[in-house]
């Protein structure tokens, strides 16, 4: 007849996925082996940098490398007026400059005048 802990033990051993008849099972820290971290051997070969496929051999930017920042620099220049107009901010600024430009018209207008080319 087995005990209770018999039958427990089994368990644990059958849900662990070996039988208490496996060798391999009942392992103990004598079994365990000590084991040291080993550096291969000889010197690492470097790996040759890769070309800037942005450049030539000579340094010089590729006309694609030059247009796509063209590009890029027009497009967020255009995203951020638009931005702009679109704040409340960015429309007191318009209608100022708006002010500003007819009052600068304006006296130019006057000085034309009074020089006698009106």
């Amino acid at each position: 007849m087995t005990s209770p802990d018999d039958a427990s033990s089994a368990d644990q051993h059958h849900r662990a996925g070996s039988s208490p008849d496996d060798p391999e099972a009942s392992a103990t820290s004598a079994d365990v082996v000590d084991a040291e971290i080993v550096s291969p051997t000889g010197t690492p070969v470097p790996f040759p940098p890769l070309p800037d496929p942005d450049y030539t051999d000579q340094g010089v930017p590729t006309f694609d490398f030059v247009r796509d920042k063209i590009e890029n620099r027009v497009t967020t220049a255009i995203g951020s007026e638009e931005l702009a107009e679109a704040s409340p901010e960015g429309q007191q600024v318009d209608e100022m400059m708006r002010k500003r430009d007819e009052a600068a018209k304006k006296k130019l207008d006057e000085i034309r005048k009074s020089m006698g080319k009106g």
